[in-house]
């Protein structure tokens, strides 16, 4: 039989009297710290930077022509060194500083100083905690350069994805993880990120794509994906590494994460499936970037659920997710609006949507975990929308913002000439393909 350590004991007494999965934004009283919690986090901070680093390049890549593939790779490459930076110097204590006014935290932790032994809330060192959430303020950002591919000035989007980690990511994340205002006056909850990351991302690359106006040639032109397997690949280190990302914000190696995992699969599975009948409906075929883009869709929208619904729910969420995230796809288009990969169809409003939904399907009855003590479901209904209402309100005015005064230092979009050409070689000197000498 295993042996446990008594600091381990400890930690399992206190966990079976928390009601319900913990989730990324829940903070309490200071416990023992767990060497199986913190192996299982430090597992999960690597996949959950795996999906950024390759699996968002490899995605996005190989839905992109191929004279701008090596652009695109270097842009999230670029983006995830960037916002880690900022993540260790200021970003971290912003996010997850004291709790003062509600808005953002405070600097006791700046360059990561002054880290506590044990994060509160949790069985994890708060340095594990730190990576933990690094590779969610890196991935965020990140996501969000699907909209802009093809076109967008290198210079202005690391500029613009330092700064937007500071005044969107960080903000957001303190007002639901880190004892904001949204999670302790509204009861606003989150458990991996639809608000906190796939809202955010989703409405601000809305924002920019209407900014930067349409690649040439949309919608006139076909910009066929030029590698649907390379797609494929990154999906599926997508999904993979969502284990991470969903399971990892239970904070804890427990049952709380292994039905977290288990319900990110079912959305997921459920989610490409219908994406796939879809396709097959409206045009006679299914196609591998169908598959990969209903996956997505499923994973964005039991993000926010995932640890406090039921397997059923999760295949449910997974449904509704191809089904609504497809027609927003084509709604995007319709009125005319260049989000080239469809980051705000996909990831914002599967995240929205799995946010809305949560508020009904996390009831005992439904198989969930219950409602926070002293919650109706009306009442977390209402909650869910004042978070959606309140992080997509932001996001959009501040992203604007950022936007249009980094401009004025950096031109958003490249020169006419360099677009026809394409950014791997207008911008950075380079080809991702040498097929001939």
């Amino acid at each position: 039989m295993t042996r446990f350590a008594p600091t381990a004991l400890a930690a399992i007494a206190l966990g079976a009297l928390a009601a319900g999965p913990a989730g990324a934004q829940d903070v309490g009283e200071i416990v023992a710290n767990d060497t199986g919690d913190t192996a299982w986090i430090l597992a999960a901070s690597a996949l959950v930077l795996m999906m950024t680093l390759p699996g968002l390049a490899l995605f996005y890549g190989g839905l992109v022509r191929a004279k701008n593939v090596l652009s695109v790779a270097l842009q999230i490459g670029a983006v995830a060194s960037v916002v880690s930076v900022m993540w260790i110097v200021v970003g971290y204590t912003l996010a997850f500083g004291n709790a003062t006014n509600g808005w953002i935290g405070d600097g006791r932790a700046w360059m990561l100083i002054d880290l506590t032994n044990v994060r509160l809330g949790t069985t994890i060192p708060e340095s594990t905690f730190v990576l933990f959430q690094m590779t969610f303020a890196i991935i965020t950002p990140a996501l969000m350069i699907g909209a802009w591919v093809d076109r967008a000035r290198f210079s202005w989007v690391v500029i613009f994805c330092a700064l937007w980690s500071l005044v969107v990511y960080a903000p957001v994340a303190h007002w639901i993880w880190g004892g904001g205002w949204l999670a302790s006056s509204f009861g606003t909850v989150d458990f991996a990120g639809g608000l906190v990351v796939h809202a955010t991302a989703g409405v601000s690359a809305l924002v920019v794509a209407v900014m930067m106006g349409a690649r040439r040639g949309f919608p006139d032109k076909p910009m066929i994906p030029h590698s649907p397997a390379l797609t494929m690949v990154g999906a599926a280190l997508l999904w993979v590494g969502w284990f991470g990302f969903n399971g990892g914000s239970a904070l804890a190696a427990t049952d709380d994460a292994s039905s977290a995992i288990i319900n990110t699969h079912g959305a997921a599975a459920t989610a490409a499936l219908v994406w796939l009948v879809i396709e097959r409906i409206g045009f006679g075929k299914t196609t591998m970037v169908g598959w990969a883009t209903g996956a997505i869709a499923g994973l964005a929208t039991v993000t926010p659920a995932a640890g406090y619904i039921s397997p059923g729910a999760a295949i449910m969420f997974g449904a509704f997710a191809s089904v609504v995230c497809y027609g927003a796809v084509l709604q995007i288009r319709k009125w005319g609006i260049d989000d080239s990969l469809d980051v705000f169809a996909v990831h914002g409003v599967g995240g929205i949507l799995g946010s809305l939904l949560l508020g009904l399907f996390m009831a005992s009855t439904l198989g969930g975990t219950g409602y926070p003590e002293g919650m109706t479901p009306l009442g977390q209904i209402g909650a869910q929308a004042v978070g959606v209402a309140a992080v997509c309100l932001w996001s959009a005015v501040m992203t604007a913002i950022l936007a249009l005064g980094i401009g004025i230092l950096s031109p958003m979009r490249v020169k006419k000439k360099d677009e026809i050409e394409g950014l791997d070689i207008s911008s950075h000197g380079e080809r991702a393909w040498h097929l001939s000498d």
